[in-house]
């Protein structure tokens, strides 16, 4: 269920919303904030600059990312998608961090993460039917470390330190990054983590979206801090304060602090300031306690738009590519969303399945008694 701020709070949170795009800019401008791609996709730091694949690849993930975010809507309108937590605008903070992985890796994300994991290479069709609540969303491709989308709030990030501190014991290289907003931050959960994993050197990534909102509460009415990333100096690991609508940044710190894990050296905290524009889910109602004057000086801050200006200025897209590009990303969708109305509708029975590897006495005997009953 959503809830919303009382009158006098919500005002107070508007207010905040208003300020947030100035504070935004005003921690760009005076350096709290790594970008390599400012808005209207100018380069701030060239030296930085990935090459010109990896920068396609980064474009092209959230292309996809936004495909789905935007076609979810129109289904879950005509009634052939359940309610779903839209993502738009956030893409260059899940994408360009999901980007730093390899499928060897462990992904922890949080509901509203489907870019990260799309990223990583959950199939379209398995996320469909997730949110379809169908058995074919509820088990993750087991060629992926990829975790179901978590619904409780950041209960993901201890065990997030569990699977990186197993890859260690096993002597591989491989890491475990985790999601969380800014209101999960509030949580124990989040400290916890973080404690255990700096007290153990987790080859652990942390990533702090801060999206401005935790449903209807601003980041202001939860913490006097003012740069989350200062968290993690409570812990005696690095903290990272990123652009999150530049994908370039986001992945270039990421990138880097998966290095640093993968030598051993360590847990990194990176803060992605972004924000959600879009409604806590698709049956939120933000109009309760935001207006639509509140938004728009984030429209220019789309980081789909910041990197598309910033890839034709380059030359290394031209308006003919972005478009075949574009109609590639269409087609794939419509293929998988056909591919995930072919699943069958879920059996009650079948709630019980992909809870162990092997059915418990306990579960033979429920799944008899269940069908008794159907």
């Amino acid at each position: 269920m959503t809830h919303h701020l009382p009158r006098p709070e919500a005002q107070e949170a508007a207010q905040a919303f208003q300020n947030a795009a100035a504070a935004y800019d005003e921690a760009a401008a005076k350096g709290d904030m790594f970008r390599i791609l400012a808005e209207g996709g100018q380069v701030v730091r060239p030296e930085l600059l990935p090459p010109a694949e990896t920068r396609l690849h980064l474009y092209r993930q959230m292309r996809r990312a936004r495909q789905f975010d935007e076609r979810g809507w129109v289904l879950y309108r005509q009634g052939r998608l359940g309610v779903f937590p839209p993502f738009g605008g956030m893409e260059a903070s899940q994408c360009g961090t999901a980007a730093a992985l390899t499928k060897d890796d462990w992904l922890f994300p949080t509901y509203r993460d489907t870019g990260a994991a799309l990223t990583l290479g959950l199939p379209i069709a398995r996320t469909l039917a997730y949110w379809r609540t169908s058995p074919h969303g509820w088990q993750m491709p087991k060629d992926l470390k990829v975790l179901p989308f978590y619904i409780p709030i950041a209960t993901q990030y201890p065990q997030a330190v569990g699977a990186a501190l197993a890859e260690k014991r096993r002597g591989t290289k491989n890491v475990a990054m985790a999601f969380i907003g800014d209101g999960g931050s509030s949580e124990g959960d989040f400290h916890e983590a973080l404690n255990f994993a700096g007290a153990l050197n987790a080859p652990c990534v942390f990533i702090l979206q801060n999206n401005g909102w935790a449903i209807s509460v601003p980041t202001r009415t939860q913490t006097k801090a003012t740069n989350l990333s200062h968290r993690a100096l409570g812990y005696g690991i690095p903290g990272v304060r990123v652009d999150g609508n530049d994908v370039l940044a986001t992945w270039h710190v990421t990138h880097e602090a998966v290095q640093r894990a993968r030598r051993g050296e360590g847990p990194t905290l990176i803060e992605t300031v972004t924000y959600r524009v879009k409604p806590h889910t698709v049956a939120d109602d933000p109009t309760r306690y935001r207006t639509d004057e509140d938004t728009a000086g984030w429209d220019e801050k789309d980081p789909l738009l910041r990197l598309q200006q910033h890839l034709l200025a380059e030359g290394v897209l031209t308006e003919q590519s972005d478009a075949a590009l574009q109609q590639e990303v269409a087609e794939e969708f419509e293929a998988a969303l056909a591919e995930a109305d072919s699943y069958p509708d879920p059996q009650p029975a079948e709630i019980l399945e992909h809870v162990f590897a092997e059915p418990t006495p306990q579960l033979v005997r429920q799944r008899a008694e269940l069908l008794e009953e159907v």
